[in-house]
């Protein structure tokens, strides 16, 4: 796993075992609040032990970004910090975690130590941890996935987007026009430093350049399904637009975001011709 220091008390994860997935601790005089937990115990475990010794005064929260698997399996390796999420993360959690923790065990069995833990705090709109002298925003943020939550520390200008930010834009699970408002939001936060869900941290001039890449995307995306369905496309036709031709690279995560792209395509494209989101 890699750790990189984005600011002079915030630390980022990157896992080196799942998709770049990512997580961060933020240190303050008052204890620190860890965001995400990685999908992998071994990975889990060695976040937690360099919370434990960076914080004097211990962790005093953990925040989840939103339900999926990756970024909440290692919720359990803290099973004594108070747990904070957006309400719907407990929702989808208590409906489909357990049954999903099942499939993956069996595929999987690094992860059968894993058990799922939902928020034991929830919010809806915004809500603030104010901890030693830091401000820290929880800030709705759905599209990638309805629940997402973003994570804004105001003093040093950097944000945890979750999945909301991505070397690609994936909506899959989510809302093209969800998503459209929440890049939107983020790029009015003034971030110098934002921690995507996968992939390398956006520093400074990066930061405004990839939301609006994302924003245009998105759009070209939405054009793209639009003008299929009116020429009766195949899906073959459909995917033959790659993410290129979309306006975005093919080179990070190790090329799989072409992969995220042909899903983004057929996802909206079979979604029984109902309109796409504006």
């Amino acid at each position: 796993m890699q750790r990189e220091r984005v600011a002079e008390s915030i630390y980022v994860f990157t896992s080196d075992k799942y998709l770049q997935v990512t997580a961060g601790v933020i240190v303050t005089p008052e204890g620190c609040v860890v965001v995400d937990t990685l999908p992998f115990p071994s990975e889990s475990r060695e976040l937690r032990a360099f919370a434990r010794k960076a914080c004097r005064h211990g962790i005093r929260y953990l925040v989840s970004t939103h339900y999926q698997a990756d970024h909440t399996y290692g919720n359990c390796f803290f099973s004594d910090i108070p747990l904070i999420g957006h309400e719907l993360t407990r929702k989808l959690l208590e409906k489909l975690g357990d049954t999903a923790l099942r499939t993956a065990q069996e595929e999987t069995p690094e992860l059968a130590d894993i058990t799922i833990r939902v928020p034991n705090i929830t919010y809806r709109g915004r809500a603030t941890i104010r901890l030693g002298n830091f401000t820290i925003q929880l800030i709705e943020a759905p599209g990638n996935s309805p629940d997402g939550t973003m994570v804004y520390v105001d003093e040093e200008k950097v944000l945890f987007a979750g999945d909301a930010m991505l070397p690609v834009p994936y909506v899959v699970d989510g809302n093209v026009a969800d998503l459209l408002k929440t890049l939107e939001r983020m790029g009015q936060l003034g971030v110098e430093s934002l921690v995507q869900g996968h992939g390398d941290v956006l520093l400074r001039g990066e930061v405004p350049e990839s939301i609006e890449a994302s924003i245009a995307y998105l759009k070209r995306l939405r054009d793209h399904i639009e003008q299929a369905r009116v020429k009766g496309m195949s899906d073959r036709q459909v995917l033959a637009w790659d993410i290129e031709q979309a306006g975005l690279s093919r080179i990070p995560l190790s090329g799989l975001v072409q992969e995220l792209h042909r899903a983004n395509l057929l996802a909206l494209y079979k979604t029984d011709g109902a309109p796409v989101a504006q």
